[in-house]
């Protein structure tokens, strides 16, 4: 069977439902960021050696969730339970923090690889983010997907400055 089904030759796609919609749709806007995120995980994933690693078993868990919101955006009807998962994102960055230097100023996007691709993701999931937010001012999306996303990209941001001490990068800080 092709992968190709020429449906969307028009600029249109199908949704859970069956309905067909735009391809600029604010749904399909942010079903794509998830994905373009998940995809960026999957690069940051690509440039950790240790198969052992807590960050590379936490990007694999995240991306099972993506896939999850993913659907539940196609779906409206469809909820998820992602409030486990935000706690566990705080939990982890505070575990983080506590072996980073103090953060008293914006740190510059860069370090290794690792770091550097988490940055990525930082800011993909922060368009993400935005794409959800402003779907949600249209139509239903469910309250704790916002918070997830949200919670992520801190969670980015604490993995790249980890990442990038464990590997001993400096930090650039940003000055005016």
């Amino acid at each position: 069977m092709p992968i190709y089904t020429k449906a969307g030759d028009k600029g249109q796609t199908g949704l859970f439902s069956g309905k067909r919609v735009s391809k600029a749709n604010p749904r399909i806007e942010a079903i794509g960021a998830v994905d373009e995120l998940n995809s960026t995980i999957g690069f940051a994933l690509s440039q950790i050696r240790n198969p052992k690693s807590e960050i590379r078993k936490e990007l694999i868990k995240i991306q099972n969730d993506l896939f999850e919101i993913g659907a539940a955006l196609a779906n409206p009807k469809q909820k998820i339970n992602l409030s486990n998962r935000t706690k566990e994102f705080e939990n982890m960055i505070d575990k983080m923090t506590k072996e980073l230097p103090p953060l008293f100023n914006f740190v510059l996007p860069g370090g290794g690889m690792v770091g550097s691709s988490l940055h990525i993701a930082r800011t993909v999931c922060r368009r993400t983010e935005r794409r959800i937010v402003e779907l949600s001012k249209k139509e239903k999306v469910q309250g704790d997907l916002i918070i997830y996303i949200n919670r992520l990209s801190d969670l980015f941001l604490t993995m790249s400055r980890y990442i990038n001490y464990k590997e001993k990068r400096k930090e650039i800080i940003w000055k005016t």
